[in-house]
């Protein structure tokens, strides 16, 4: 009998969570202890290399913490099995979990821990280093019910912008220990303010380039992808950079999306404002969309909600630039792997800019740079726009520009309207019906628009395209339907279409 009661395996469970893409899933590390065995530690539940290696760091921390390690077999089971567990996160979860089911921090730890979602990795004092996926973590416990995060403290300040829980940061694992046995408080985390200044290139700083400047605030307007072809030195990279600055500020569900994306990148940050990202053109196609064995974003997920700028556009390798294709019209990105399905967010406004041959001027196309853009991604593309070489005298003269707050509050204004009247979707995503309902045009527009069309050769998507730009043209005006003047205007930029 005294054996047998030697033998009853002993457990101790805590919640945790697992990253799935960008969004978190509920996880549980479960231990299981049987005394009067021969001292082993299992750990189970699709393990990578870094979560095996959580017994030695578990162990040594414990050790060094005070905290005997219990004798036996050790069996750690990290559910559920279908999901294959990645990173050190699992370390903190486990070694609480290694003293529940050792019985070390009495009855009322159990109950708190209940409450709680747990995740750090550890270094061999006993101090927490930061986490990937803290933001996700948290609107995992929001999602679920859960009242309390703990985790490391430098992870906690970006997870405490969630609201509906309360994080804790913990510096030790002496710190979470003694939050469990009711010994000590930990603190509940306030999130970082958000700042609200501008930085970056002003549009006011931008001489000349009226018509490039008129499609900025339209691409802002409607959130219209864009690309800009032009002699080397006309501006067209400071003027993509001037984006950023005349789009309305992310609202507070933007702000979480973007910040969720940040903390499941290395080295990413909590973003104060819309991203711009800007990959080098040597960027493979796994960078730019996401991918690898085991999926990661690339950048058209880390900007998310904000600018994606592809320079130098012909010189991408055609395979991601066809990558491209489907998150710009899906807004997302569908990795498949054998072992199941990623889904990354992709909500990005695209700006490219290329020259209009390799050797920098003439005519587009003319030395075939153009024929490595296909016809299908040029059409996903609503603004065509020609940067033309800036004359002496707008060099030498004043700035008569206007400045990117001025810009800004026309963007936000064509941006009010349209949320009143198609909610959260923006002109530059508005499908045929909704194009039908809601961009009514006049019968000379209409008129103009299908001349154009067929003496251009264009695509059905092309038409789309025009009514898209038109119906912000419009919004721009505060207009209710199209016509003439918007129809002309959205037709001149497709302008790479009369050239190929």
């Amino acid at each position: 009998m005294n054996v047998g009661a030697r033998r009853c395996p002993i457990s101790g469970s805590i919640q945790t969570f697992v990253l799935d893409g960008v969004e978190a899933k509920a996880c549980r590390a479960e231990v299981a202890i049987v005394r009067g065995k021969t001292a082993r530690t299992t750990i189970v539940g699709l393990p990578d290399t870094s979560v095996r290696e959580a017994v030695e760091r578990v162990q040594g921390t414990m050790a060094a913490g005070g905290f005997p390690y219990p004798e036996g077999r050790v069996t750690i089971n990290l559910t559920p099995a279908s999901l294959r567990k990645e990173g050190p996160l699992y370390d903190l979860p486990i070694a609480i979990a290694v003293l529940l089911a050792s019985r070390m921090l009495g009855s009322d730890a159990g109950q708190r821990a209940a409450d709680c979602l747990i995740a750090g990795e550890m270094r061999l004092d006993g101090q927490l280093q930061p986490i990937a996926g803290g933001v996700a973590m948290a609107d995992l416990a929001s999602r679920t019910g859960v009242a309390n995060v703990i985790l490391p403290a430098a992870s906690a300040e970006a997870a405490a912008m969630v609201r509906g829980v309360r994080v804790r940061p913990a510096e030790t694992l002496r710190e979470v220990v003694n939050f469990l046995m009711g010994k000590e408080s930990l603190p509940v985390a306030q999130p970082l303010p958000v700042d609200t200044s501008s930085h970056g290139v002003d549009l006011s700083d931008i001489r000349g380039q009226a018509l490039p400047r008129r499609a900025l605030t339209v691409a802002a307007a409607g959130w219209h992808n864009m690309i800009m072809i032009g002699p080397p030195g006309t501006g067209k990279t400071t003027l993509a950079r001037c984006l950023p600055s005349i789009l309305p500020p992310p609202r507070p569900k933007e702000r979480l999306e973007m910040a969720r994306i940040a903390s499941v990148s290395p080295g990413g940050a909590v973003p104060a404002r819309r991203p711009f990202r800007s990959p080098h053109h040597t960027a493979s196609a796994a960078a730019i969309v996401g991918g690898g064995a085991r999926p990661r974003p690339g950048e058209v997920t880390l900007a998310h909600h904000g600018v994606l700028f592809l320079d130098e556009l012909p010189e991408f390798p055609r395979a991601a630039l066809e990558a491209l294709r489907e998150p710009l019209e899906r807004d997302e990105v569908v990795i498949a792997r054998v072992g199941g399905r990623v889904c990354f967010p992709a909500r990005v406004l695209l700006v490219a800019a290329m020259n209009p041959t390799r050797r920098g001027h003439g005519r587009p196309g003319r030395d075939g740079s153009l024929q490595r853009l296909s016809g299908p991604l040029l059409d996903r593309i609503d603004l065509h726009v020609e940067v033309p070489a800036i004359p002496v005298r707008d060099l030498d003269g004043e700035r008569h520009g206007e400045s990117s707050s001025e810009v800004a509050k026309q963007v936000a204004a064509a941006w009010r309207v349209q949320q009143l009247r198609q909610g959260d979707v923006l002109n530059g995503r508005l499908g045929p019906r909704e194009l039908d309902e809601w961009a009514a045009m006049s019968t000379a527009a209409k008129q103009m628009l299908r001349r154009a069309v067929e003496e251009l050769g264009l695509s059905a998507r092309a038409w789309d395209r025009i009514r898209r730009v038109a119906r912000t043209l419009a919004d721009l005006d505060e207009a209710e339907g199209l016509d003439v003047a918007h129809i002309a205007e959205a037709v001149q930029y497709r302008w790479l279409d009369r050239e190929l």
